[in-house]
This record gives structure tokens, sequence and C-alpha cells, in this order.
């Protein structure tokens, strides 16, 4: 056809099309093939086994504080956006209640609670440098009106509303830098602030998964004149009673999670009568109050053997094998060193040494990992006369007036232990020493053999809240203050617990004379425990 497109041009405009075509396809299938995928609306998906427990401790009304906290961020479940951005980690390291405490056996279980992220906060994404902002409330919950504790099956508790609502909102801003070359991707950490905790300041709340052990079992740890449950007494809501801090939170105890953290670790009790209800109280806890056969008596090791002619040896030693956990406890009533005046006279008196340490103490203290130290009511007149204790200082009788009253010698000798313990923290770098505040008596209207009594069987007739910031126990917080050695601080807490005492239900039930000092176990020293190994 004349002015008609030849052959030759319309196969050269065929192929310029089909070229065309091909270089646009590939240029749209690399833009797409570039492009960051972001998963879900930009969420970013946590695992479900990122949980949080009983979170409710850690807040009380509106004034919560926060103190600081390192939280590593690490797991490479999450995603991974570009080449050339490192992989987004995060991990469940975000609370001290970890996976460990999830699923964990003995006697207590675990509450699991999701964490809700705003999703709005979560992700900015730039080509040049992600920024991942994630707003984390953890530890809310919301109250519930005038219900009872709810728990599961097993008696794990899920919820325990105090006619106040526990809420702490913690957000985290991290930001991943781009990383260059072979560089591998740092760990994303964040600052949880909350106020330093101080365990002694709450308030007693009844919690129906206690007590953490039976009043009827633990026969082979427990003290049958310490075991009210066999003894006459029918009141057990003492039992009940669950202390919760109020400025933060009190990991959970299980003898599960306890003995993991003192693997192939020793605990040594040292002080009177008090110090030995808390180390029973702790192989109740332990072991659920079960018999365990194959918890070892290494009391031989420590010289803990009853001698001839003893009521009992001067203390016992209990080693779990599975992890070679270690708990003991030594009776030294007075924190002081003991000798014999004229070893060759079996009617000597006893040197007291005011300034030094328990020799059992000093002699074993290499193999301690925890030391739990007590004193205080064996410092009066009664009991030095009755051990035959003469008071020394640098290897002499003491002659100074001021050390001469039992107030002034008591207060020295807890000083000069504390500061002892404190010099010999340098030297075990693994060691960890606490004093264990006084243990408060509750007789009233006269003394354990002038007809004073304990027979209160209200709980919490005085009260059940500690709001004080400074200790029951001047003494003791002024000796362990400018020390390495941590106060276990249970006297204010403790005080408001009149009705847990052994009371006039003692296995001898002597007319007239009520044991107001020890303790009805379980009861009042589990949550010391409790304490202890929230601060271990």
């Amino acid at each position: 056809m004349k002015g008609g497109l030849k052959v030759s041009q319309i196969s050269l405009i065929l192929i310029g099309f089909v070229c065309a075509t091909v270089l646009l396809l590939a240029y749209v299938k690399s833009l797409f093939l570039s492009s960051p995928v972001l998963p879900q609306n930009h969420v970013l998906q946590l695992s479900p086994d990122l949980k949080v427990k009983d979170e409710e401790a850690l807040v009380e009304g509106s004034g919560l504080g926060q103190s600081e906290e390192s939280v590593n961020l690490v797991s490479e479940k999450y995603s991974t956006y570009t080449n050339s951005s490192p992989a987004i980690k995060v991990t469940e390291e975000l609370i001290s209640h970890d996976k460990e405490a999830l699923g964990e056996g003995g006697g207590s279980g675990q509450v699991e609670e999701s964490v809700n992220f705003e999703s709005e906060k979560y992700s900015t994404y730039t080509n040049s440098s992600p920024v991942i902002k994630v707003s984390e409330e953890l530890c809310t919950r919301e109250e519930i009106g005038g219900g009872a504790p709810n728990f599961t099956k097993k008696g794990d508790l899920k919820d325990v509303s105090d006619k106040k609502i526990g809420s702490i909102k913690q957000q985290t801003d991290v930001s991943t830098p781009v990383s260059s070359g072979g560089e591998h991707s740092k760990n994303l950490t964040t600052t949880l602030k909350r106020q330093g905790c101080r365990f002694a300041k709450g308030r007693w709340v009844v919690d129906d998964s206690r007590p953490l052990y039976s009043g009827f079992g633990c026969k082979q740890w427990l003290s049958s004149m310490w075991a009210c449950r066999l003894t006459q007494r029918t009141d057990f809501e003492y039992e009940k009673l669950r202390w919760r801090p109020k400025d933060c939170q009190m990991d959970e105890f299980t003898g599960v999670k306890f003995l993991k953290r003192m693997q192939n670790k020793t605990l040594a009790f040292i002080g009177d009568s008090l110090g030995r209800q808390q180390f029973q109280s702790l192989m109740c806890m332990i072991t659920g109050g079960k018999d365990r056969p194959n918890v070892l008596n290494v009391g031989h090791e420590y010289g803990l053997v009853q001698s001839r002619g003893s009521a009992r040896p001067d203390g016992w030693a209990y080693r779990f094998p599975d992890t070679k956990t270690t708990i003991l406890y030594y009776w030294s009533a007075s924190l002081c060193d003991l000798t014999p005046i004229n070893p060759s006279d079996p009617a000597t008196d006893y040197a007291m040494h005011l300034d030094r340490p328990p020799a059992f103490l000093s002699h074993f203290l290499p193999k301690f990992d925890v030391v739990v130290l007590n004193t205080g009511h064996h410092w009066n007149r009664g009991k030095l006369k009755a051990n035959r204790w003469v008071m020394y200082v640098n290897g002499v009788p003491n002659t100074n007036r001021k050390m001469a009253t039992i107030g002034g010698a008591k207060n020295f000798t807890i000083h000069s232990i504390v500061n002892w313990m404190n010099s010999q923290l340098p030297k075990h770098p693994h060691l960890k020493a606490f004093y264990r505040s006084i243990s408060p008596r509750h007789f009233f209207n006269g003394e354990w053999n002038t007809g004073g009594t304990c027979d209160n069987t209200t709980p919490l007739s005085e009260g059940k809240e500690v709001l004080q910031d400074e200790s029951s126990d001047p003494d003791a917080a002024a000796a362990v203050r400018g020390t390495a050695v941590k106060l276990l601080d249970i006297t204010a807490l403790s005080q408001l617990r009149d009705e847990g005492h052994i009371s006039r239900y003692s296995i001898k039930a002597t007319p007239g004379v009520q044991d107001c000092l020890h303790w009805c176990l379980p009861g009042v020293p589990d949550t010391w425990n409790e304490i202890l190994f929230a601060q271990l």
C-alpha cells in the first residue's frame, strides 16, 4: 500500500514494544522485592511466652515511683526488615518473674498475664535507620470490686484485689542503628524506672493459696512444738495472710526456683531460736512440707552432731542433692564467741566475747554463700545468769560501764558482728550477708512468767499496713548503715501479727504460761523467708 508502513518498520515497532514491556516488568519486580514488608499493620508481634504474673504487688495507689533496671531485648523470632538494618530481637527478660517462673512446680503455680502493646507506637521505619518505639504496659491490673480472690484448680493465685487498683506503665524507646559490614547487632536495652524497693513497707492481704505447706505435715523438718495444727488450737485464719510490699514486687516463692537460685550454694542461719524457726520454715517451704528421703543430713561436715548428754546438736545442715544446695542453722543466741573460762571445770562460767564473732561462723565462712544473722531475745540478766555468761571485751572482763548495761552490750555486739562481716565480704566476693531485725514479742498484761498473754485470735486486729520508712529496730538499722550487709527488716510487719504466736497452745501447756515469742508454723517466719528469697 502507498503511504502505509513497510513490514520492516512494523517489525521494529513490535520489537521496541516487547523490550519496553520486559524492562517495565523487571523494574516493577525489583521495586517489589526491595520494599520492606511490615508485619500485620506495623504491630510488633510478641511470643505468647511473654507473661506477667501477679503484678498488683508493684503498685499501691497513684504515687508509685520507679527504679532503674536494665532489660535486654533479644530474640530472633520477630523480624528482619532490610538487608542493611539489624535483626530486631525481643526477649522475655522484662521483669524479675521470667519464663522459668511459669509452669514450675513446688506447690505454687504461676499467673499468666499477657503484655499489652499500644500498636500505634510500635514502629516508624525509614530507609536509613529503622526506629522502633515500644510502649510496654507491664504490670497493669484491673480492680475487681467486692469479689473473692480468683484461683486456678491447683490453687494458683490468678488475681488478688484488695480495694485498690494496681497499675503502672513502663515505656521503652529503643532505637537501632544501621549495622555496617559484618558488625553484629547489639542487644537492645531499656531502663525501667521504679522506686527502690523497701520490702518492709506494705500490708497484709488474704490469700487463699496460702499456706505454702501443710501444718499437719512437714514432720521431717518442723519441730512439733511449733506445729500449731498438731495442738488444740482451732483457728487458722493467720495461715491465709500474705505480705504485699507497697512499692515493688516480691518474687513468688517456689521450692524449685529457690533451689535453682541457690544451686551449688550454701545458706547459713546463725542466731537464736527465732533463727531456728526461720530455718525450719524454709525447709518446709522448699519441700512443700513433703518428706524428702533423698535430702542428705550433712551436719557432720560442720561439726553439728549431738554430743553425749546434750538435748540436741548445736545445729543442723541438709543438702538437696539435685542442685547441691545446702541449708544449715547454727545456734548462737548472742552472736558472740563463747569460750569456757576454766575448761577443766564442768561448772565453769563462759567468756562472752562481745567483740568477736562465733568461732563456728569465722571458721566456716568461706564455705557459705548466704549468711543470715540474728540476735536479741537472750539479752537479759536472767538469760546471762542462767547460761553463766560473763561479758568480755579485748579478751578480758568488760569494765566499760556503758557496755555493762544489757542494751549497751547488745548494741555493741550487733555493731561488732556486722562490722566484722562487712570486713569479710571483700575476701569472699560470692558471699551475701543479712542481719535480720528483731522478731517482736507480744506479751500483754505481764511477761512470760507473770501471766503475760497473747491469746488474741483475730488476725490484724491492730492494723494491716506498715507505712513507715524507717525500721522499727533502730539498732539493727544503724548497724548495717554504710556497710554491704543488708538488713532483713521484719520487725514492723511482724508486729501486726500478735495472733500468730504459739500462745497457750504449747505442747507443755503450762497453766498461766503463754509463748508470745515463738510463732506458729506455717506462719509469720514464712514471710521472712519470702523477703529473703526476693533479695537473693
